[in-house]
């Protein structure tokens, strides 16, 4: 029966491997990360197999945390986009429920299937998958939402857990396997009882740390929203304060014209032209991305920033919610990269232009030289707080809620967005 407690140990192995990528966040693309984690653990869980083979499982027990915890720890940690308190958090949390299985299992198999494996090749085939079904249904999404959005507080979080693990293993395999020491078995199923309460405790408390954020998200769009149409108000107000104007102007202009003074009347206007420019703020047709850039305009001006406009867009519908809240974070994230530098340095550029069915939107700014940033990640907040914490993560998704995508990378001492959304049934 050695063969079923040989593969069962090799499904436990490979399924560590896979709750564990469920949860975590890679810094590479998904076909690098396999291929990556393929080349590292497979060998790595082949070799400890090897081990089982010729030493036994219950010596190869006592050092699997040499063998298997800690290079697996190493490889994950170079591959991960989290390298503190999340990543270790995750590690552990993936590597104690499979250690958790593995210890209930053997001790069910030794006490109710007569020690021939057979119980517990069969409880380890099933209840894998329904962990791994249960951390899909009900853990996955806000899990990974939470590490994007929560920075601090994961390291106490991740000494419990890792504490955990190593007292399993422990009061697991020493002195010798915990079925040749029955007096010690109430202690250690209490341990066993302990384990679920304990992450449902922590779980619990991160999950209200994400319910904490998701309000903060949508108090601060409603803020942006607000702003925005504010702003939006403003420039109206000017607009019919200008339409009431004009009435004076075309009498100054009829006066000049009547006198025959037509370089006179040139000049005034183009003094008015200039003057309806800087009362509207005019950068772009529509008005409501128009209002974005007028407050981001003030803004830059105010830090000394060179802002360089490229809009090739018209008075045609869009869907200006979404956009207003793309450009709002986008430029956001960039006057505080900018504030951040000598006043030399200050310089943003922002292109929007059509490409076929799609809206392109590039914001460019210069940033630290020492930030890096490669193409599909994000890059953390650099204010550690909450309220910067998820700017680029609500531009990717106003974008993928318009049918698009969202790219930020470094280049040339700069920090690059890019922004692509579907715009359909449009005239341009």
């Amino acid at each position: 029966m050695e063969i079923l407690r040989e593969l069962s140990l090799l499904w436990s192995l490979f399924h560590i491997l896979i709750l564990f990528m469920m949860l975590y966040r890679s810094r590479y693309p998904r076909r690098k990360t396999l291929f990556l984690t393929g080349i590292t653990m497979i060998p790595l869980i082949a070799l400890n197999l090897a081990g089982v083979a010729i030493y036994g499982a219950q010596f190869m027990g006592k050092i699997f945390i040499l063998t298997c915890t800690l290079p697996s720890l190493f490889v994950f940690w170079f591959i991960s986009e989290d390298k503190k308190g999340r990543f270790f958090f995750t590690f552990c949390l993936a590597d104690t429920v499979a250690l958790w299985i593995i210890a209930a299992t053997n001790v069910a198999d030794f006490y109710f299937g007569g020690g021939q494996c057979i119980l517990m090749f069969i409880s380890r085939m099933i209840m894998f998958p329904l962990v791994e079904w249960i951390a899909i249904r009900h853990l996955r999404k806000p899990y990974l939402e939470l590490q994007g959005a929560v920075a601090s507080g994961w390291g106490i979080f991740a000494g419990m857990t890792a504490l955990y693990y190593i007292l399993l293993a422990v009061f697991a395999n020493f002195p010798v396997i915990i079925t040749a020491r029955p007096q010690e078995l109430p202690t250690f199923l209490l341990v066993l009882m302990l384990m679920p309460m304990t992450y449902a405790t922590i779980l619990t408390a991160l999950y209200r740390q994400l319910l904490l954020y998701r309000r903060q998200q949508s108090e601060r769009i409603l803020q942006e929203q607000k702003h925005a149409l504010e702003v939006q108000l403003e420039n109206q107000q000017r607009i019919r304060r200008m339409k009431h104007d004009m009435k004076g102007y075309a009498v100054t202009l009829s006066g000049l014209l009547a006198e025959g003074k037509i370089q006179e009347a040139q000049e005034y206007l183009n003094a008015v032209r200039t003057e309806m420019d800087s009362l509207l703020g005019q950068f772009c047709a529509n008005p409501y991305i128009n209002a974005i850039f007028v407050q981001y305009s003030q803004k830059f001006q105010e830090i000394h920033a060179d802002f360089q406009l490229d809009i090739c867009i018209g008075d045609e519908e869009l869907p200006y919610m979404d956009l207003c809240r793309i450009l709002a974070n986008g430029l956001e994230n960039a006057y505080d990269a900018l504030e951040a530098l000598k006043v030399q340095e200050r310089e943003i550029s922002v292109q929007m232009k059509y490409s076929r069915d799609y809206l392109v939107i590039r914001i460019r700014n210069r940033c630290q030289e020492d930030l890096r940033v490669e193409k599909g990640a994000i890059p953390p907040s650099s204010k550690g707080g909450r309220e910067h914490g998820f700017g680029l993560a609500t531009v990717k998704e106003a974008a993928e809620r318009l049918g698009g995508d969202m790219l930020c990378y470094t280049e040339n001492h700069n920090f690059v967005l890019d922004v692509m959304v579907r715009i359909k049934n449009l005239s341009i």
